[in-house]
């Protein structure tokens, strides 16, 4: 039971929390943001406001309210509102959990909402020990994690809830906690202020995050209060703030706020990004998600093998020197590394993106799997074999594709019942067109200039961009030829 001694710890260690801990709300109505997982008529906002909410996962970056939402709901149930770390927590704690539930229900028909911060962070063994008591309702389970729970959770785990992905936090969100943070009484308490330029840097510099933002405000103030005395000018009167300005912000948050997990959703979704933005042809958009992974540290010998593999799959043989440009990125980050190797990944990166697109090389060898797996193995025409066995006189006379005006004979070369079976299929367009694609064709220009950055498979040696770039495209269907 609660005394007086322990009311007053409790706000002295609340006095003495970091200001994101303070500023956190206690109502849906005071959280800010995040309109399509709890705002107005969302499942998620009528589960917590007449409180029948089921289990639930909260997946979303650093900063986005997960552990909020979870305090929500925590002052809005009338279910015991129980937390369980997954750093420290262990089966065992669990199993305790899990029948000190049981008997809060059947004795008091209360129930109990199970609070997981960092689900992802379990164990195999301890997922499963929550399996039962999930299904049977014993407990509400509430897990937030910032790792994609169909990775990181058990698929038996997670189809006895429901996934809530929270999102990266917008701008004018951030800057409505930061107007709040200034004035609220556990707040900064109106010591402070921040103009417009101020307000936009911690902005740019929490990248969505609201307790990045936060801890940001509440450095810059201390700052600000120290500054004064150094400059030898005097502080702000009674009634007057200290102003935070955008210098104070800098020293506080020296770095960009930008996320990057090697090893998460972020990794992924910006190398996919990198690579469709060289495929699509657009270079500034190559070059930006370029610099997001080297500023973030990314591996150079990673980035350098994904520009080699799109040289081939997307670039192939209507420019074959894309590959060796690649290769020799490669090379270069693997001997040179860091800082200088990023030119080198840039110029092959660029070089990839505004060359001719062909994917007929991908197209060809995919197809040719699909009919080895689909009609099995074919004996090689004897005309084909090798002829330094015995009995190879009687192999039949081989066509030598020299002797024929066009340098090959397909009747020659496939055998008889594949040349039969793939004619008029995708195989056959793809080996005709592939061929067509390793010719060299000739540099015909297109009149038009694309209004849009970007057009898949075409080639822009000269593309329209903000950066200022002019000129026309040239345009290749999907196996290289030019149209």
């Amino acid at each position: 039971m609660d005394d007086l001694f322990s009311a007053s710890t409790r706000e002295r260690s609340f006095q003495n929390a970091p200001l994101a801990v303070r500023m956190r709300p206690n109502s849906l109505d005071e959280y800010v943001g995040q309109q399509k997982a709890v705002g107005k008529g969302s499942w998620l906002r009528a589960a917590i406001e007449h409180d029948v909410l089921s289990s639930v996962i909260l997946y979303g970056p650093a900063g986005t309210g997960k552990t909020t939402l979870a305090h929500i709901i925590a002052n809005h149930t009338k279910s015991e509102f129980v937390e369980v770390s997954a750093v420290t927590g262990t089966v065992k704690d669990l199993r305790r959990v899990i029948d000190e539930a049981k008997t809060r229900l059947n004795t008091y028909d209360r129930r109990t909402i199970l609070f997981i911060d960092e689900i992802h962070r379990f164990s195999k063994s301890q997922q499963d020990a929550l399996l039962h008591a999930v299904e049977n309702r014993t407990v509400i389970m509430i897990g937030a994690t910032t790792e994609n729970p169909y990775f990181e959770v058990n698929s038996a785990l997670l189809s006895r809830g429901r996934v809530v992905e929270l999102e990266h936090l917008k701008d004018e969100d951030i800057a409505t906690l930061i107007e709040r943070a200034l004035e609220a009484p556990h707040g900064l308490n109106g010591k402070f202020s921040a103009d417009e330029d101020t307000v936009k840097t911690i902005c740019t510099l929490a990248a969505g995050d609201a307790r990045s933002a936060l801890t940001t405000l509440e450095l810059a103030s201390e700052i600000a209060v120290t500054r004064p005395d150094t400059e030898g000018t005097p502080a702000p009167s009674a009634g007057e703030r200290y102003p935070i300005t955008v210098d104070d912000v800098k020293i506080a948050n020296p770095r960009r706020g930008f996320t990057y997990d090697k090893n998460g959703d972020m990794h992924y979704d910006i190398i996919s990004a990198f690579i469709k933005s060289m495929r699509g042809s657009d270079p500034d958009a190559t070059v930006y998600w370029l610099a997001r992974m080297i500023d973030a540290g990314e591996d150079p010998k990673f980035i350098a093998r994904r520009i080699m593999i799109h040289a081939s799959e997307d670039v192939g043989n209507a420019d074959p020197q894309a590959l060796l440009i690649a290769h020799a990125a490669f090379k270069s980050a693997e001997v040179i590394g860091y800082p200088e190797c990023r030119i080198n990944l840039a110029q092959a990166a660029l070089y990839v993106c505004l060359a001719p697109k062909s994917n007929a090389c991908e197209a060809s060898i995919d197809a040719a799997l699909a009919d080895i797996h689909s009609s099995g193995l074919r004996e090689v025409p004897s005309y084909l074999r090798d002829r330094h066995r015995p009995g190879s006189d009687d192999y039949g006379v081989y066509k030598y594709p020299h002797d024929y005006p066009e340098g090959w004979s397909i009747s020659a070369i496939c055998p008889r019942d594949w040349s039969a079976a793939r004619s008029g299929s995708l195989l056959a367009a793809v080996g005709r067109m592939a061929r067509r694609a390793k010719r060299t064709r000739p540099q015909r220009e297109c009149t038009e200039v694309a209004a849009d950055n970007f057009v898949p498979r075409c080639c822009s040696w000269h593309v329209r961009s903000p950066l200022g770039y002019h000129g026309n495209r040239l345009y290749f269907d999907s196996f290289g030829r030019l149209v």
